[in-house]
């Protein structure tokens, strides 16, 4: 696995062909891999094996900070999250698991908010701003467009 790791691009087929051949001459379940900014998940079993695209680059301040749009004075000061791509919304990792973020929660720029699915890559999405998440606007495991807005943030909270 580490030779994996230390030589060339992780995506390559070859290579993520014979990852799968070592989990089962190992009887292996899962396995997750990170080389830079690139990451592979694999698991055996009733799952879709899973590849995950580097995560997305926080959206330029004026995509990912933009001051909602509605009418009052509140919520002028409020920032949106947007989808930087088309896909599902997810709020956490797994059925069973924890949400990336609640309301209330006090996230930063790097805080994974949400993973977005888009042919069977699931690409976690940062925050890409700093406050307190006031509005969570996507249903999890609802189809989402490029640009629509996800969550609201509070930077001044």
């Amino acid at each position: 696995m580490c030779a994996a790791q230390n030589s060339g691009d992780l995506f390559d087929v070859k290579k993520v062909r014979r990852l799968i051949e070592l989990m089962k001459e190992h009887d292996l379940s899962e396995l997750d891999l990170k080389q830079a900014d690139n990451r592979v998940r694999i698991r055996r079993g009733g799952e879709v094996v899973a590849y995950s695209a580097p995560a997305a680059r926080p959206a330029p301040a004026d995509a990912a900070g933009q001051p909602a749009a509605k009418g009052s004075e509140s919520d002028a000061r409020l920032l949106v999250i947007k989808s930087p791509m088309v896909g599902t919304f997810y709020r956490a990792s797994g059925p069973d698991a924890a949400p990336f973020v609640k309301v209330g929660d006090r996230i930063g720029p790097e805080k994974t908010v949400c993973i977005v699915e888009a042919m069977k890559v699931f690409n976690e999405i940062p925050a890409g701003v700093s406050g307190q998440v006031v509005a969570i606007l996507v249903e999890n495991g609802a189809p989402i467009e490029f640009g629509q807005p996800l969550i609201k943030v509070d930077p001044e909270a």
